[in-house]
């Protein structure tokens, strides 16, 4: 976790997020890489790209760097390396584009909760970078002056996904001192029997190291409302899924789990490439 992605609007929920990147990046020794979206019509990115004085490229990019200088005032930025980039591509084309070109570990997004990220990200870019990110996202709803996590659950089928995906959990889990819940969720379209839930469950985990765990078999009309009404009742503090397109997991919870988990959970989020 030494490399840090946080896209920035430079709404309050972006805000929620760069505190959680800065409280991460002092407690790991991470830099953080400040993320701005400028998406302007091709015409003038050309344009600018080509040193124009173009006025309103010129405006939006000197609005931009007003706007980061207020942001990196804020006294919880203190003593934590930012690197503040904008960027003239469509938002997934940038973070895309910003992961590979620094080697980002984590992505921190914010999010306004029942309306997801739409309210920051328009249209589909949301879906994508949520999909198909190469680093896990971690999607932050609130504020939290204190981000602890002591209880992760793991939500899967332990069937289809891609273990990669348990061992980035597990990395987490141990950078937070987390303790992982493994959750599979039994629905009546979708019955697995206790004793073969948790064979598939042992199997799934047998080649990694990471004890800190415990694993639940919980009933309920839906997955998602499984995952939410478990980690509810045992007070989650962050909900872990894999994701990617429809294959794997994606498609054992018919769809778009993944996005509604995200627009729904009251709880932070991060989400697996499979």
């Amino acid at each position: 976790m030494k490399k840090i992605l946080v896209p920035t609007d430079f709404s309050k929920q972006a805000e929620n997020a760069l505190q959680v990147a800065a409280q991460l990046a002092k407690k790991h020794g991470s830099e953080i890489y400040l993320l701005h979206m400028l998406e302007l019509p091709l015409s003038q990115v050309d344009a600018l790209s080509q040193h124009s004085e173009l006025p309103e490229a010129m405006f939006f990019m000197k609005l931009a760097h007003k706007k980061f200088e207020q942001t990196m005032s804020q006294d919880y930025l203190d003593d934590v390396v930012v690197h503040e980039t904008v960027d003239f591509n469509q938002t997934f084309t940038g973070i895309k584009n910003t992961c590979k070109e620094h080697g980002i570990d984590l992505i921190i997004m914010g999010s306004h909760g029942s309306s997801g990220f739409k309210e920051m990200f328009i249209g589909s870019n949301t879906e994508k970078v949520v999909r198909t990110a190469e680093v896990p996202v971690l999607v932050i709803k609130n504020e939290h002056e204190n981000f602890k996590i002591d209880n992760f659950v793991f939500a899967s089928d332990f069937k289809n996904d891609n273990k990669e995906t348990y061992r980035q959990a597990t990395e987490l889990a141990k950078a937070f001192g987390a303790k992982i819940h493994l959750l599979f969720v039994n629905t009546a379209s979708n019955f697995v029997t206790t004793a073969t839930a948790k064979a598939r469950i042992m199997d799934f985990i047998k080649d990694y190291d990471f004890e800190d765990y415990s694993i639940s078999i919980y009933n309920d009309e839906s997955v998602e409302k499984g995952i939410l009404n478990f980690s509810h009742i045992i007070g989650a503090d962050l909900i872990g899924i894999s994701t990617h397109g429809r294959q794997g997991i994606a498609h054992f919870f018919n769809g778009s789990i993944s996005e509604d988990l995200v627009n729904h959970a009251k709880r932070p989020v991060v989400t697996f490439k499979i």
